[in-house]
């Protein structure tokens, strides 16, 4: 089932032209600019999945346990063996415990601000706003590098752009490239109808507008008229393009989720999480460059329920045990066997992460707060040797004792092994301080 804007439509119907002209006018970038179209086959990762886990895990409660510290730090859970040999993460990920053999884990992340937004945009673009600017997100620098293709090279899922309660995000897309490269936004409910809220402009048409091209033309003389100049010329530079995305057949089909066996929605969960990882899965499967799926659109933890985010300053413990980590446990499982299945885990590269971590000292709500000196990310496929761990943080979880990784090196390593060389992410102005996780390569 395909939404599209206001009203449902099936996709073997075809897609309205409500959508379709909104897409024109709005979302030149997810429909195909002129861009370097460097070929992926000579990467090691063709497409990148990010799991962003938006207002930020505590690290001590997940994957980085330290069931020695004083009462104060270590919480409440107890620790589990993985299969990695002599690695334990917390009782509320056995899935995962059980496929540490799948994935790599990074426990000396080293974030440098507080603020979520802040962290948020330097975790997804490797810095801080700055005097020149505010540096393009990962995925518009991965999508700008591939180049035009059918669907668009950078999609991102979730019910909108990452917030805070004081506004959005900066680092979700384009920055000083402009919003031409932002994110190809859709949404993804609990039962896996797919929607794409911004494709909303006119009223009263049909999915049979698009069967009959040569109504469909006369009524767009029409629209012509109404329009406004800039919006024309808008409408002008994208209206073929607009079309052959929304009726591409291959569009369609990725998008639509509900040809997925039941046992398959099943293995994902009936949430908005699991059934997003279900629909990046297909959307990887359709050659995406790269996708991001949002945990939820903010940040804040106000009710336990994964429409919002992991910013737990209260509650912590009892969000994560009954809501937050089974979910994530279910569907990160789910998502590296369905991946590993098909044969799609050796040529894509996931990383699960948030913007920081969670204060060490247990708060005196009884839960924990911001903490960028220290989290994790997991790392799987595109060669990468898994079951490994890199990186130590010290006795209670505060600071790394190893090398911090740092934001820029995730950017760097991403590109890297995506095909984005030194030499053009040089000149494409991106990620200059930034070098490559040796350990992870």
């Amino acid at each position: 089932m395909l939404n599209i804007g206001s009203f449902p439509t099936r996709v073997c119907q075809g897609i309205n032209r409500r959508t379709f002209l909104q897409a024109g006018l709005t979302a030149p970038f997810a429909l195909g600019l002129p861009a370097c179209n460097v070929a992926a086959e000579a990467a090691k990762a063709k497409s990148v999945l990010l799991v962003w886990l938006w207002g930020a895990p505590s690290h001590l409660d997940t994957f980085d346990p330290k069931p020695n510290a004083p009462a104060e730090f270590r919480g409440p859970f107890s620790t589990i063996a993985t299969r990695t040999p002599g690695v334990r993460v917390t009782e509320v990920l056995p899935k995962l415990a059980a496929r540490s053999h799948k994935y790599t884990l990074i426990r000396s992340h080293k974030n440098f601000h507080i603020d979520h937004l802040k962290a948020g945009t330097i975790a997804l673009t490797g810095a801080d706003e700055a005097g020149e600017g505010l540096a393009p997100n990962f995925g518009s620098v991965l999508a700008r590098h591939r180049g035009p293709r059918q669907l668009p090279p950078f999609i991102s899922i979730g019910r909108g752009n990452p917030r805070d309660v004081v506004g959005p995000m900066k680092g979700y897309g384009g920055g000083n490239w402009g919003k031409v490269y932002d994110p190809f936004l859709v949404n993804c409910s609990e039962q896996g109808e797919v929607d794409i809220p911004s494709l909303q402009l006119l009223d009263g048409l049909t999915p049979q507008h698009l069967e009959d091209r040569r109504q469909l033309l006369a009524e767009l003389d029409g629209l012509r008229q109404r329009l406004d100049g800039a919006e024309l010329d808008k409408w002008d530079a994208t209206r073929r393009r607009a079309y052959q995305l929304l009726t591409s057949p291959d569009a369609r089909k990725a998008l639509d989720v509900s040809r997925e066996s039941q046992q398959a929605r099943d293995a994902y969960g009936q949430t908005s999480f699991g059934q997003s990882c279900l629909l990046a899965r297909r959307l990887i499967e359709a050659q995406v460059p790269y996708v991001q799926v949002n945990w939820s659109q903010y940040v804040e933890a106000m009710t336990p329920n994964c429409d919002f985010g992991w910013d737990t300053h209260i509650y912590n413990f009892e969000m994560l045990a009954d809501r937050h980590c089974p979910i994530f446990d279910r569907v990160v499982a789910a998502l590296l066997d369905d991946l590993d299945q098909r044969g799609l885990l050796q040529t894509t590269l996931v990383i699960a992460m948030g913007e920081f971590g969670r204060t060490p000292k247990i708060n005196g709500t009884a839960s924990r707060d911001h903490w960028p000196n220290c989290y994790f990310s997991l790392w799987a496929g595109a060669g990468l040797q898994p079951g490994k761990v890199i990186g130590e943080s010290d006795r209670t979880g505060s600071e790394p004792i190893t090398e911090p990784i740092t934001p820029a090196m995730i950017g760097t390593t991403m590109l890297e092994l995506s095909g984005v060389t030194s030499q053009q992410r040089a000149e494409f102005r991106v990620l200059p301080s930034g070098r490559v996780i040796d350990e992870l390569i």
